[in-house]
């Protein structure tokens, strides 16, 4: 690898910018995708390498190719530091998501409810905006208190998360709704809010609910097409 081709590739990961390094097996000659144009198949194999999280050989027009993804980190930004915040963390953990819970009341986010989780104490909208949420973040509101969840769900609408998902009922988000596009969300934007948040599985408990989160979180990121789960109560 020469020097320059490993600095765009530090400089990639420091951004937090997907890319793919992809090296000709024949040759050792190496690109960096997306920063240089390759022909569409190899561009092609690096989406799917960056999409699926996973390396490749792949051979196009007669030459071998090793594709390598270098991703950002996934991570979930959880705000409210309840009961399903509980649940959730530890089931994040396992499915390779590293978590930040976001809460202001520091009686509710505290290190013995979240063993070794990072914890932020400062107001939502700032903590999210830090945190600097990107293509492979995602950011889930708990609290069911519009102080808490509509300034963090305004930050997370301006960045690049994949997936945002808010705890309440149909019509707890209607008014969501309303006081998002008083702040100045269109409605393409506030579409973007999986709410009720999580997949349709009857979930009642803490930890059903968070599950159903998780999987919802999951789907998003996968391209999956899954129902989802009906209003909670207001």
């Amino acid at each position: 690898m020469t020097p320059e081709l490993l600095a765009a590739l530090e400089g990639a990961k420091a951004a937090k910018r997907p890319v793919a390094l992809l090296t000709r097996l024949t040759d050792g000659a190496q690109h960096l995708w997306p920063d240089e144009v390759v022909p569409a198949p190899l561009a092609d194999a690096a989406e799917r390498a960056l999409r699926e999280d996973a390396a490749a050989n792949v051979t196009l027009e007669g030459e071998a190719w090793f594709v390598h993804p270098h991703n950002p980190p996934l991570r979930i930004i959880i705000i409210g530091a309840v009961h399903i915040a509980q649940a959730l963390v530890p089931m994040a953990q396992a499915a390779g998501y590293a978590v930040t819970v976001v809460d202001p009341r520091r009686a509710w986010a505290t290190a013995e409810r979240f063993p070794g989780i990072t914890l932020i104490h400062e107001w939502t909208d700032d903590a999210v905006a830090a945190l600097a949420p990107d293509s492979r973040s995602a950011v889930v509101t708990l609290t069911h208190d519009p102080k808490l969840d509509d300034p963090g769900l305004d930050a997370a609408l301006k960045s690049d998360c994949f997936y945002i998902g808010a705890l309440g009922s149909r019509r707890t988000h209607a008014k969501r709704v309303a006081r998002l596009q008083e702040m100045g969300h269109s409605a393409e934007a506030i579409a973007r809010i999986h709410a009720p948040v999580g997949l349709n599985i009857e979930a009642v408990t803490a930890p059903e609910i968070a599950l159903s989160i998780l999987a919802e979180v999951v789907a998003t990121r996968r391209g999956a097409a899954l129902a989802r789960r009906p209003a909670l109560a207001a």
